[in-house]
C-alpha cells in the first residue's frame, strides 16, 4: 500500500503505517525522564496511531505522561498486569497482550512474541509481563521492545520477516542483563533473518555524562559492522530519530 512507513521517533518509539493501519511503540515523548535526557531531535507534534504497542514496564519505554499527552481513542495493547497499571493511571482503553496470540488491529495482525527482559516497573515491583511484537500485513515487522536473544528467537519468524526493529544499545555508559548491545542484536539478525535490520534504542536518551554522548551514532555503526561479519544477506537500514524508511524496505 502507498504510504507505508517506519518513522524512528527515537529510543523505542517507532510509528509503524502498514496497510493503512498506524501503531505507535513504547511512546517516550518528553525531553527528560527523571535525570535521563534527550539529546536528539524532538518528537514530531501531532503523533497519532490506531493503536499502542507497550513492550515492558520501564520508565523508558512505559511513560504515563506520554500516553497522557496521546488522543484517548486508540487502545494501548500491553502484557495484562500494564494493561491494569495502565488503564488505573490513564483513561486509555487496553487490550491484554498474551503471549502467542494475535491482537486484531485495524487491516493487520499484531503478534505477541516473547521477552527475555526485567519485567517490574522498579526492582522491588510486581511483575507486569514483558514482550515484543510482529505486526503481520502485506510486510511483516518485528519490534523486539527490550529483549536478550533467548531459545526460540530463530523460529520466532519462521523466516518470513521484513524487517526487525532491534535493540542495541540504551540510555547509559553500558547494557546489563536482558538486553542486547551491537553484537548480541547482530546476532539476533542472523537467528532473525529479516530482509532488513533497522537499529532502535539508541542515540535518543542519555545519562549525564555518558561516554558516547559525543557521539549517540555509534551503537548503530557498530551494529551494522557486526551484521555483515554475522548476518551478511541482512541489510542494515540506520535511522536517525525522526527518518523515516518507506515500505517494502
Amino acid at each position: 500500500m502507498p504510504g507505508d512507513t517506519l518513522t524512528f521517533v527515537g529510543h523505542a518509539t517507532v510509528l509503524v503505517e502498514l496497510d493503512g493501519t498506524r501503531l505507535l511503540t513504547d511512546p517516550v515523548l518528553r525531553p527528560a525522564i527523571g535525570h535521563i535526557r534527550r539529546i536528539s531531535r524532538p518528537p514530531p507534534a501531532g503523533l497519532s496511531a490506531d493503536a499502542i504497542l507497550i513492550s515492558h514496564a520501564h520508565y523508558d519505554h512505559l511513560d504515563i505522561k506520554s500516553l497522557k499527552a496521546l488522543p484517548e481513542g486508540p487502545p494501548i495493547v500491553a502484557p495484562p498486569g500494564i494493561a491494569r497499571y495502565v488503564r488505573r493511571r490513564t483513561r486509555h482503553e487496553t487490550i491484554d497482550a498474551v503471549e502467542g496470540e494475535r491482537v486484531r488491529i485495524g487491516t493487520i495482525d499484531v503478534l505477541v512474541t516473547p521477552a527475555t527482559h526485567d519485567d517490574r516497573r522498579t526492582p522491588v515491583g510486581q511483575p507486569l509481563g514483558a514482550v515484543g511484537y510482529i505486526a503481520e500485513g502485506r510486510e511483516r515487522v518485528y519490534f523486539a521492545g527490550d529483549t536478550d536473544l533467548f531459545d526460540g528467537m530463530s523460529e520466532l519468524a519462521d523466516g518470513r520477516l521484513d524487517v526487525a526493529l532491534l535493540p542495541v544499545w540504551g540510555w547509559g555508559p553500558k547494557v546489563g542483563e536482558g538486553h542486547m548491545d551491537p553484537e548480541r542484536a547482530a546476532q539476533a539478525a542472523a537467528l532473525l533473518r529479516p530482509r532488513v535490520a533497522v537499529p532502535i534504542h539508541w542515540g535518543t536518551l542519555a545519562s549525564p555524562r555518558v561516554w558516547w554522548r559525543d557521539d549517540p551514532g555509534m551503537p548503530a555503526r557498530e551494529f551494522e559492522r557486526l551484521v555483515g561479519e554475522h548476518a551478511p544477506a541482512v541489510r542494515v537500514r540506520i535511522l536517525a530519530p525522526g527518518q523515516s524508511l518507506p515500505l517494502p524496505a
